[in-house]
């Protein structure tokens, strides 16, 4: 199979073109010959035309790439190495959601035949790849996975906004049903990524490798969450403390905010599911999320009450919101912690302003609701410093000041205006 794709004999099919998709399709598309498959056709008609929808790559990523973008399951027949990577969401009860991921196996069956490979990077419980998607594989195509086909795991680490920890520039963890799907697997991506791979000893390490990634990633805001509510209380600003204790060699870094996205907000309630249905209830894990999930209504009301400790009305206080994605320099707005700040300040009846340079307000509109003003007005009570955005780092009191009365509120969530703001009433996590 290797050799087959490296003399273009064989192609490569990317399924779903989205955050995680789209990068890894061009960046094979430099060495081999790839379908992209999408069920999305408006998408699929930017990136014939060279226009990442996410708006994370350029015309250049897509420029000299053997690659056809299709929507259709003949075309994804002339495959014979298939990757997935679809979201992986959770649902209003915070339960996995494996409908785009069943979806998007259900399409690959229809192409799959004999001596083929399919390669899920899509995020999920240990145990999903072999008890949820090859079943249907098998199911739908007639063949018999390890016999007929091949399968493995290889968990994407595309960081959203990341321009150093690129694909090709970070190690690859690998996984295969068998020794000879380990091999061309890892043989596959180490055409890709520079630093090599990683070979798990089966699926379900790596399965479970690429979801504590990022739980302890979320436990640990978590805790700088609680800490910063905690300091808050004493009276003493949390990074104060987090750059006294950093000066000890192993203290670990980590900073107290808003955990949204599809990633590292949504993530540990897979490995959580898992567990309960092993019996097991996480304490740990499930704690961090609480604190995660509702440190947007947390700074909400800490807002208010600096509004009416400054002797401000809260029915009709006008705040202006600045930043509205997941995290800084992205347009992805899915899972943002900041409109919990919104919705709960809108519920205290406080009129909200929001502004974002980085995403369409259409899409936060459909997504939730409400639109986005291109440019800020006056006269506010407050400003929530929301995401901490390059265009917004350079900003300056004076600045905040020209928009706001006088005794108005800052809120700087991630803490970028520290030591900065003198006359305005400031506050941070």
């Amino acid at each position: 199979m290797y050799n087959k794709l490296v003399h273009k004999e064989a192609r490569l099919a990317l399924v779903g073109l989205g955050y995680v998709g789209l990068p890894i399709a061009l960046e094979f598309a430099k060495k081999i010959s790839v379908i992209g498959f999408d069920i999305n056709e408006e998408r699929l008609t930017m990136m014939r035309q060279g226009i990442d929808p996410c708006k994370e790559l350029d015309s250049e990523a897509f420029e000299n790439a053997d690659i056809e973008f299709t929507s259709s399951i003949d075309d994804l027949r002339k495959a014979s190495f298939f990757i997935v990577a679809v979201p992986t969401p959770i649902d209003d009860h915070n339960q996995p959601d494996l409908t785009p991921l069943l979806g998007a196996t259900r399409s690959v069956a229809k192409a799959l035949k004999k001596g083929d490979y399919v390669v899920y990077e899509s995020t999920v419980y240990p145990g999903c790849t072999e008890e949820d998607c090859i079943p249907v594989l098998e199911e739908i195509s007639g063949l018999k996975a390890g016999v007929d086909f091949k399968f493995g795991y290889s968990p994407e680490r595309i960081n959203p906004g990341e321009k150093v920890h690129t694909l090709p520039n970070t190690i690859k963890i690998v996984s295969g049903c068998d020794p000879e799907a380990l091999d061309t697997i890892a043989k596959v991506y180490e055409l890709v990524v520079k630093p090599g791979v990683h070979r798990a000893p089966n699926v379900k390490v790596a399965e479970a490798a690429k979801i504590i990634e990022n739980t302890q990633r979320d436990v640990n805001i978590a805790l700088m969450n609680e800490l910063s509510i905690i300091f808050s209380r004493i009276g003493i600003n949390t990074y104060d403390v987090l750059e006294a204790a950093g000066t000890k060699w192993n203290f670990l870094k980590f900073y107290p905010g808003l955990v949204g996205g599809h990633c590292i907000g949504v993530d540990p309630y897979y490995l959580v599911y898992k567990a309960n249905e092993l019996k097991y209830h996480s304490q740990i894990i499930s704690a961090g999320r609480f604190i995660n999930d509702t440190m947007g209504g947390y700074i909400a009301k800490k807002l208010v009450k600096k509004l009416i400790g400054m002797g401000k009305g809260i029915l009709g206080a006008r705040v202006l919101v600045m930043g509205i994605t997941f995290k800084e320099n992205v347009a992805d707005i899915r899972n943002s912690k900041v409109v919990d700040i919104i919705n709960e300040l809108k519920d205290f009846g406080v009129d909200v302003d929001v502004v974002d340079p980085y995403t369409d307000s259409e899409e936060v509109k459909k997504m939730y609701g409400f639109k986005l003003i291109e440019k800020p007005r006056d006269n506010y009570d407050a400003i929530v410093v929301a995401v901490s955005h390059d265009a917004y780092k350079n900003l300056d009191e004076k600045y905040f000041k020209s928009l706001t009365y006088d005794n108005a509120v800052l809120v700087d969530v991630k803490g970028m205006y520290r030591d900065k703001i003198h006359e305005l009433k400031y506050w941070s996590l």
